[in-house]
């Protein structure tokens, strides 16, 4: 016998078609969203550019310990990114705008996503989703900015080293490889970032147990050192500063679950 909460999914049940259209509905206004970030973006190009190569110059700064410039103010730049095709800055440009207005639109975006995923939730489980929209796009920005800020200089500052000390060879990056870098990181470090979210809803919805969670801490830790090497350049550094955080995601996603029972239990 059905409980009064099943028969009131039951009978706002979507079918094939329902969720079809909910997905067009869904996907229509996340591209829009992103569009208008896109243009934003785009307007503010170089700026971003300039805020995206700073690590790059950080990194020669510290292997040569001279003074490098940001392109801005009519500065001399000494360690300048390369293009090696006509249209590798014209692309890059625009692959940093897009990727740059996802980045703005994000909040928008994850509430798409996140009211997609609500339209096939019992009416309960649909309140974790309108805190999950919000927190999503934070956590996405956070791990975003968490590899630009953090992770990217560290990251060529190693590989810099290594490429003169080890190998004897001058460190002079194609523009279009360095946004290729870049950018690619930044999405998988916000995308990673939201393993508290994946944990804390797979456990609301009853699909895992909170003392599954418990038991597979070694597996998961295994699991993310894997991923982490997969996922990132094969540098030590860029491996350690993604495993790391990602485990910590992840037991602050057991902390939530836990907090979550108690007070429930209160």
């Amino acid at each position: 016998m059905l409980s009064s909460e099943q028969e009131n999914h039951h009978d706002y049940a979507m079918s094939l078609e329902d969720h079809l259209e909910e997905l067009r509905f869904r996907l229509i206004r996340m591209i829009i969203g992103v569009a208008v970030g896109l243009v934003i973006c785009l307007s503010l190009g170089s700026h971003i550019i300039n805020f995206i190569q700073r690590p790059y110059f950080d990194a020669m700064h510290s292997l040569h310990s001279t003074e490098v410039g940001t392109g801005g103010s009519g500065q001399q730049v000494k360690y300048q990114l390369q293009t090696l095709a006509p249209a590798d800055g014209l692309l890059s440009y625009m692959k940093i705008s897009l990727v740059s207005g996802v980045l703005l639109s994000s909040p928008w975006v994850f509430y798409h996503i996140w009211m997609f995923i609500a339209a096939g939730l019992y009416p309960k489980e649909k309140k974790f989703v309108y805190k999950a929209a919000p927190a999503s796009a934070v956590l996405f920005v956070c791990g975003a900015l968490f590899f630009i800020l953090a992770v990217a200089p560290l990251s060529l500052i190693f590989l810099v080293q290594f490429n003169d000390r080890v190998l004897g060879l001058k460190s002079a990056f194609a523009f279009s490889e360095y946004v290729s870098f870049v950018t690619t990181l930044t999405f998988i470090f916000g995308i990673a970032f939201q393993m508290p979210l994946a944990i804390f809803f797979l456990n609301k919805t009853g699909l895992v147990s909170l003392v599954s969670l418990q038991n597979s801490r070694k597996y998961v830790l295994f699991g993310i050192v894997i991923v982490a090497a997969m996922a990132t350049p094969p540098d030590v550094i860029s491996q350690l500063t993604l495993a790391g955080p990602l485990y910590l995601l992840y037991e602050l996603g057991i902390i939530f679950c836990k907090f979550s029972k108690s007070e429930k239990m209160i």
